[in-house]
């Protein structure tokens, strides 16, 4: 008799897993059935913001629901990444992922709430953006040669703004300074465009951002570019040298916008969301108004940009233990 009631029971435990597998398929073949939110960690008027916005209106018309961006800014972007690392893995609740969120700020902070390895599931990377130092056209420089004499001469005199304590901008300016034997003080926002806003007023002489949230201010002669983290010169700023170019090949990397959600993301809806996304970027438009802030559009594959992260996490790791940056 107990035997019996063991196979009953072990039947009746199978069927119900049955069950639940079944519905979770039904789920992701069904989706998205209402609205998405699009989490983005900072502030509106940033890179990032921009690139979601962008993003976000033609991925909806792909998958027939309206894709709503969500701005949730603080500690340097990490508010907004927990926000997605603690969703529910039901694709109703996305992030934007950054260097920053995802790499930069882990990797110097130890209270970070969430591993950017295994709480999220990488999607996509939309674009790739390069970083720039600017100024306001007061500071007593307009080209890297004499910038990088003022700061030497003059240590501790200026200050930056960035978009949060270890975020992309914050990590590189220290690697930065660190290589470059020059010390400037940290002014850390909540986003990058609180930061560009005080610096474009004149209030903070520097800003280390992300290009295309920098690049309409540069267009109206309202920042002075100096020296940009990129492959190589850029098109839209010709006559600006990148960090390899003067000797600083550390700090030449750039910042990735993509799109992930929390652990344990159904497959099907990863798949489903990657090949919306690659669809809206088919469109034109869409890839022209990427294109003009200085971005280069992406569309990898969920398992390319789950590499991406890993890599620029390791980098980020040895900048901090090489150069022994704290957030004291």
């Amino acid at each position: 008799m107990k035997n019996v009631k063991f196979v009953h029971f072990t039947s009746r435990a199978a069927l119900f897993c049955g069950l639940a597998l079944s519905g979770s398929l039904a789920s992701a073949q069904n989706y998205p059935s209402k609205p998405i939110q699009l989490v983005v960690p900072f502030a509106p008027g940033g890179t990032t913001d921009i690139i979601a916005r962008t993003i976000a209106d033609p991925l909806g018309k792909v998958l027939g629901q309206s894709v709503i961006v969500v701005n949730k800014a603080g500690g340097g972007g990490v508010v907004g990444a927990n926000d997605t690392a603690k969703a529910a893995p039901d694709g109703y609740s996305l992030g934007l992922a950054t260097v920053s969120t995802t790499a930069a700020n882990p990797a110097i902070n130890a209270k970070i709430p969430y591993n950017p390895l295994t709480d999220f599931s990488p999607i996509i990377n939309i674009a790739a953006t390069p970083n720039i130092i600017a100024v306001h056209p007061t500071f007593p420089a307009k080209d890297y040669k004499t910038f990088i004499a003022e700061l030497k001469r003059s240590p501790g005199k200026y200050s930056y703004s960035s978009s949060g304590t270890g975020g992309i901008g914050h990590l590189q300016m220290e690697l930065y300074k660190n290589l470059s034997g020059t010390f400037v003080t940290h002014i850390p926002y909540r986003g990058a465009g609180p930061a560009l806003n005080d610096t474009v007023a004149g209030q903070v002489p520097m800003i280390f951002d992300n290009l295309p949230s920098a690049l309409p201010f540069i267009k109206d002669n309202r920042l002075v570019p100096i020296v940009v983290a990129a492959p190589q010169r850029l098109a839209v700023l010709p006559n600006v040298p990148t960090f390899k170019e003067v000797g600083l090949e550390p700090v030449n990397r750039m910042a990735y916008y993509g799109i992930y959600g929390p652990k344990g993301l159904p497959k099907e809806m990863v798949d489903k969301i990657n090949a919306g996304v690659r669809k809206a970027l088919e469109d034109p438009a869409v890839r022209h108004r990427i294109e003009e802030t200085g971005s280069l559009v992406i569309g990898n594959t969920p398992e390319q940009f789950a590499a991406q992260i890993k890599a620029e996490f390791e980098v980020y790791r040895q900048v901090v233990v090489q150069q022994k940056l704290s957030l004291d």
